[in-house]
């Protein structure tokens, strides 16, 4: 049957989505009995939105379990398989570009943006500024791979030029800056490019999955931030010189 391997494990991760909401409809339950007092029509249609947010979660891990970590994974070990290792940084890169510009939370931080700049900052100009910089950073996460380059290398300076960088930039862009290194970690880049990172890690001779496949989301976090604070710089450049 097609379909049962698809279940496998389903109503574990309704367990889990479960546990995930409850303490949240607690919390909620407490705060609309003692302080909110929301309408009962109010009610039952957040209740309602939470059964349904509650299974798109659980069908999104179900997909990820069956799809995406083996797939992932598997990608990974059959690149490293085909002999020419220096191919993963281009391959990486392509990876890392699709999988943020497809990431659903990048969509609304580059809304959100725009609508609270009253247009000043595009949504397409937020998007592939992300989009371009974890590409960087997933080439960079394979060359990591490829050439044992330790992850303290690029981690420490990284985060030193961040506080250089927040010297010289326009300060619109700094909370979007940190809040854009979270959003990029969303659950394509977290599901996807780490389960790869993994099967690269366990490809290539020498290398071992623990400690040399994580710490992608680490440069992932991180390029977002880095590619964003420098975007404000040429923003206030750019407002210096109209002014």
């Amino acid at each position: 049957m097609i379909v049962a391997p698809l279940l496998e494990g389903m109503d574990q991760v309704f367990l889990e989505v479960a546990q995930a909401l409850l303490p949240l409809l607690i919390f909620f339950g407490v705060f609309q009995v003692l302080f909110l007092k929301l309408p009962r029509v109010y009610v039952i249609n957040l209740v309602r939105g939470i059964l349904i947010a509650a299974l798109g979660m659980a069908l999104f891990l179900q997909g990820v379990n069956v799809a995406f970590l083996p797939a992932g994974r598997a990608i990974g070990e059959a690149v490293t398989a085909f002999g020419h290792l220096w191919l993963l940084i281009p391959f990486g890169f392509l990876l890392g570009f699709l999988a943020t510009y497809a990431e659903p939370a990048v969509r609304v931080l580059g809304y959100q943006v725009e609508e609270s700049s009253s247009g000043y900052i595009k949504e397409s100009l937020i998007v592939y500024t992300l989009s371009v910089a974890v590409a960087i950073s997933v080439a960079l996460g394979m060359a990591r791979l490829v050439y044992g380059i330790p992850l303290l290398s690029i981690i420490i300076p990284g985060y030193l030029l961040v506080i250089v960088l927040l010297l010289f930039t326009d300060q619109d862009f700094v909370g979007i800056a940190f809040d854009s290194g979270g959003v990029a970690t969303g659950p394509m880049a977290v599901t996807f490019l780490l389960s790869l990172a993994v099967g690269v890690a366990a490809g290539i001779e020498g290398r071992n999955p623990v400690v040399d496949g994580f710490g992608l989301i680490a440069l992932i976090a991180l390029a977002p931030i880095l590619s964003v604070l420098a975007l404000g710089i040429l923003y206030r450049r750019t407002r210096g010189e109209e002014t």
